[in-house]
């Protein structure tokens, strides 16, 4: 491949306003998901990342922007979570575990059923599942930014008592740390910072090494997906999982040599 070809994805607004608009939301699920993951709760930032194709289609149905179905549906699964008692049995199976799993079936199933209710042209469904980078303005950056820099600033500021709390909750508790208050005001991807996590249990380490892969993985995908007609998400998850997969078997070798 000549330079020449290497460049040209720079020389488009749409590309480089998806790589901008991919290297934020990768620096915010990177920070967000380290604590995700610490916290064992995957399954609930997997559930939520789904629930926005229900709100978005929710959304076109109604005739508004489908980034209000988006934010409504997202932020009210996730006040619905956080409401949550916490606790479980000793299979580590939650009433947490069930009524996301219940939360995710009925939201994809509604999403599906919006989609079949719109009777104008959804050429665009694959878009609301898997992302599209085609059509991603300057302002819509902006507003991108202004929703994720208030997030790094929310979790830089309850970094440590998040921490805390995340590691051994009672002593966190006894301690005087609002576990409660903090675990509803953590904002709720999972596999670059359970890569990170798998080469390294250091806190600022790992944040840094899942944000670094987080943002490697985003401009891989969609670079791969400028010359190939696959959808973006697949080459960000596939990636992704490639680098989990090789971070695991490292974690293996040094822990056999050790």
């Amino acid at each position: 491949m000549t330079a020449v070809a290497i460049a040209s994805p720079f020389s488009f607004s749409f590309m480089v306003n998806a790589l901008r608009a991919g290297t934020i939301v990768a620096v915010l699920a990177g920070a967000l998901g380290w604590f995700m993951v610490l916290r064992r709760q995957t399954f609930v930032g997997h559930t939520l990342s789904l629930v926005g194709f229900p709100g978005a289609a929710g959304a076109t149905l109604l005739g508004i922007s489908p980034v209000v179905g988006y934010f409504a549906f997202c932020t009210g699964a996730a006040a619905l979570v956080s409401a949550l008692p916490t606790g479980g049995s000793a299979r580590g199976f939650t009433e947490e575990s069930a009524v996301v799993g219940s939360v995710q079936s009925l939201l994809l199933a509604s999403g599906f059923l919006f989609v079949s209710l719109y009777a104008g042209n959804l050429g665009g469904l694959s878009s609301l599942l898997f992302g599209s980078f085609l059509g991603i303005t300057a302002r819509q950056v902006l507003a991108l930014l202004a929703v994720a820099l208030p997030a790094v600033v929310l979790l830089a500021a309850l970094g440590r008592p998040l921490l805390f709390a995340s590691v051994d909750p009672q002593v966190a508790g006894a301690a005087g740390v609002p576990v409660r208050a903090v675990s509803v005001a953590f904002p709720l991807l999972v596999l670059p910072p359970a890569a990170a996590q798998a080469l390294t249990l250091r806190p600022a380490a790992g944040l840094l090494l899942s944000v670094g892969i987080g943002v490697g993985a985003t401009w891989a995908g969609l670079l791969l997906a400028y010359y190939l007609p696959y959808p973006t998400g697949a080459f960000i998850t596939t990636l992704s999982f490639a680098v989990y997969v090789i971070a695991r078997i490292v974690r293996s070798i040094r822990h056999r040599r050790s």
